[in-house]
């Protein structure tokens, strides 16, 4: 079995109720989110190249990620680079354009509100986060939910 497979199946186990898997297709993108503008906040004095944004640190986080990702499965990769993208851009626009410079605010408003509702649909489920297993788990998620999208569409993760 392969690894990106294992991990998929030790999450799952501790995602059985219904509440808390529909808990986890709201929080979980959410978070991933907050974590991107948390770290968008932390700009380093240059542009990304060709452009007028500033490098950050979410930008070297998710290719972190992302490097992840890829070892655990390419196709899976794909789809949450597009993800990561999308959290990107709404950090940006977030910062640029609806609230400059605090993007940071959202983000911890929204991660707080979001962490409550994973523990809450948790403790529905009756069982522990995976994370507080193995931090992987942060990772995994994300990855979790994208193989069922990945399975809806017919594509092989």
């Amino acid at each position: 079995m392969r690894a990106i497979d294992k991990l998929l199946n030790e999450y799952g186990e501790s995602h059985q109720n219904p509440t808390n898997k529909l808990v986890h297709w709201i929080c979980v993108p959410v978070i991933f989110w907050t974590v991107t503008g948390l770290l968008w906040s932390i700009q380093f004095p240059w542009n990304i190249p060709g452009t007028e944004v500033p490098l950050n640190a979410a930008i070297l986080a998710l290719i972190g990620a992302l490097i992840y990702y890829i070892t655990l499965s390419i196709p899976l990769s794909f789809g949450l680079l597009l993800y990561a993208t999308g959290c990107l851009f709404l950090s940006y626009i977030i910062d640029t354009h609806i609230w400059p410079g605090k993007v940071w605010l959202v983000a911890l408003i929204a991660f707080v509100l979001a962490w409550i509702g994973q523990f809450w649909g948790h403790k529905i489920e009756g069982k522990k986060p995976s994370f507080l297993k193995d931090l992987q788990f942060l990772l995994i998620g994300p990855a979790w939910l994208m193989h069922f999208l990945y399975k809806k569409a017919g594509i092989k993760y």
